[in-house]
């Protein structure tokens, strides 16, 4: 009976010494965590409370200095570059083409031969036509001869009058005849010069759709050659309607707008000027449509290819900061300023203008001052900062 008491008390005192080394454990582990937090560095918050952890420890961080500068206002797009204009060529007159003289996918200027068709049967028609026109001149010769003999004779009443006046409408006649006549030596001579096929304009030249031996018309739909004006080249772009009334500002402040083209890589292509404004708004995609010219001198701008569009508004003067070192909270926009003594205190500032990673600051700092661009992300009203030596490449302005 003893034994088993015995037994009992030695249970229950092997559940207790477990449960004081469970508390013993639990206790250890809360006051480790909590000399960890109070280590573990924090950011600040935007209200300007500070936030534990980093005290008396200095933070590395990259400076900038608040400079005078310049930030464009600039409209983006994306757009489209567009032949200016775009001739399909045809014969105007139906006959065989004896003769190519141009390589496909070549500059040609306006008045070029570029083919020919056999001109044997215009010539022809050419021939038979001027052969009627020295047959009727002949012809009305020999009765205005005939009218002066009649009107002399008539003076002399020596021949009846309605003699003479049929004479005289025999000349109005031949007159008319002559003037058809003529209108169809004009008309065969034109059709004989459409067989010079000639370039209507300047531009490139596509790939051709026939070759020599064939037969060439007006009815053809594809046309012989296809012919783009890329000198000057059209972009056209879309922009929302929010963009449209600054747009329409600044042209009826300014003759033009300079546009600036980017290809796929951000790299400059060609520069221009706005030329035009579309007359609606879609309703579908509430955009406007505008339209701009470049010279496209170095011909780097093909037709249909998608470009990235900017059209400089104006450009704005004040002081300028890195978009970087500006930083957004419950107090609004601020940024990070440091003092001679490395001391760090925050700063509400009124941005105006943001663009290519500059910043126009219109208050709250001044020309000298000193801003954080890099580090932001440990700081603290009344941080104690480490400047690193050498500035970053995006704080250069």
């Amino acid at each position: 009976m003893t034994d088993n008491k015995d037994q009992v008390h030695s249970k229950k005192a092997k559940r207790w010494l477990w449960v004081v080394v469970v508390v013993a454990v639990v206790a250890a582990w809360y006051g480790w965590s909590q000399r960890a937090a109070d280590t573990r560095p924090t950011a600040t918050s935007p209200s300007g409370r500070p936030a534990m952890g980093m005290r008396g420890q200095t933070v590395p961080v990259r400076l900038v200095e608040v400079t005078p500068g310049v930030v464009e206002e600039r409209l983006q797009a994306v757009g489209t570059a567009q032949a200016f204009n775009t001739v399909v060529i045809r014969g105007q007159v139906e006959g065989e083409l004896i003769k190519i003289n141009f390589k496909d996918g070549e500059f040609v200027r306006a008045g070029m031969v570029l083919a020919e068709i056999d001109p044997r049967p215009f010539q022809a028609r050419l021939d038979q036509s001027q052969g009627q026109l020295r047959q009727v001149q002949a012809q009305l010769s020999q009765a205005n001869a005939d009218l002066a003999r009649y009107t002399q004779l008539e003076k002399q009443q020596s021949i009846a009058k309605q003699q003479v006046d049929t004479q005289r409408a025999l000349v109005k006649q031949l007159e008319g005849s002559l003037q058809a006549a003529q209108a169809a030596v004009d008309d065969a001579q034109l059709q004989l010069g459409h067989t010079k096929i000639m370039a209507p304009i300047s531009g490139r030249l596509g790939l051709r759709n026939l070759d020599e031996g064939n037969l060439i018309s007006a009815a053809n739909t594809d046309g012989l050659v296809v012919i783009t004006q890329t000198q000057p080249i059209a972009v056209s772009f879309a922009l929302p309607e929010m963009d449209l009334q600054r747009l329409l500002e600044r042209l009826r402040l300014d003759t033009e707008l300079s546009v600036y083209v980017n290809n796929r890589q951000n790299k400059l292509i060609s520069t221009g000027s706005v030329l035009a404004v579309d007359n609606e708004i879609s309703l579908e995609t509430g955009t406007v449509r505008v339209k701009a010219s470049m010279p496209n001198l170095d011909n780097r701008l093909f037709p249909n290819q998608f470009v990235s569009v900017s059209v400089l508004l104006a450009t704005h003067t004040g002081l300028v900061i890195p978009s970087e070192t500006v930083q957004t909270g419950s107090i609004g926009t601020y940024v990070y300023v440091v003092d001679s003594k490395n001391k760090v205190a925050i700063r509400q500032i009124n941005v105006g203008l943001t663009h290519a990673g500059k910043s126009l600051v219109i208050d709250g700092l001044v020309q000298g001052e000193k801003v954080v661009v890099e580090g932001t992300d440990r700081l603290r009203e009344g941080s104690v900062v480490n400047p690193i030596n050498g500035p970053s490449p995006s704080s250069k302005l």
